[in-house]
């Protein structure tokens, strides 16, 4: 194997910005000060969600949605192989991994859904403690997902997060994208700049 293109920038950018979108929201949302802050932050992130979404459809080979995600069967397979030292090396998402994906753009289409009412001050309280729970239950997902992205570098010796800033990682060069799709990123930023306009109204 050798070091191939797998990772297109729509897929980098609205990764690292996600988890910037994520952090500044969770740090500012108990903040009467920063309320906007937040409000534009969790807006932000549900934009990224959308778009995410919509890449996981029409984006290139390792970013869609058909190429990574599995029956549970095969995720299982794989974290009882990694445990066991013997996971299998996947170019893109391991099937683990893809299920952490999906529960976290389920979750922030779900904070996203019960944050602008709250934010809007309609449905009381029980939908503000429902908008924490929501919340709280990403910040479970991202550890995980920090923690398998940690054990799956170490197990494979390839460095996930810099994968993830370079776009490079180890493949075969039939596994390769045909280009990064640069031309995405600026439908990227317009809806999450949208969104978090539109929900901060």
């Amino acid at each position: 194997m050798e070091r191939v293109l797998v990772w297109d920038w729509p897929t980098r950018i609205g990764h690292w910005l996600m988890a910037l979108a994520f952090l500044v929201a969770y740090l500012t949302g108990e903040s009467e000060e920063w309320r906007l802050v937040h409000v534009w932050a969790g807006g932000a992130l549900a934009g990224l969600v959308a778009f995410r979404l919509f890449w996981g459809l029409v984006g290139t080979r390792h970013a869609r949605f058909a190429d990574f995600v599995r029956a549970p069967k095969a995720a299982w397979h794989y974290l009882t192989g990694l445990a066991g030292g013997r996971a299998e090396h996947y170019t893109g998402h391991n099937p683990a991994g893809a299920y952490a994906i999906l529960a976290l753009l389920g979750l922030g289409l779900a904070a996203a859904a019960t944050g602008w009412p709250t934010y809007q001050d309609i449905g009381g309280e029980w939908l503000e403690e429902l908008h924490e729970g929501v919340v709280n239950a990403m910040l479970a997902v991202v550890v995980v997902h920090l923690a398998g992205v940690l054990v799956g570098s170490l197990a494979h010796r390839e460095n996930l997060p810099r994968a993830m800033v370079t776009g490079l990682k180890l493949g075969r060069r039939d596994e390769a994208i045909a280009g990064a799709a640069l031309w995405a990123v600026p439908l990227l930023l317009v809806l999450a700049l949208s969104c978090a306009w539109w929900l901060s109204l």
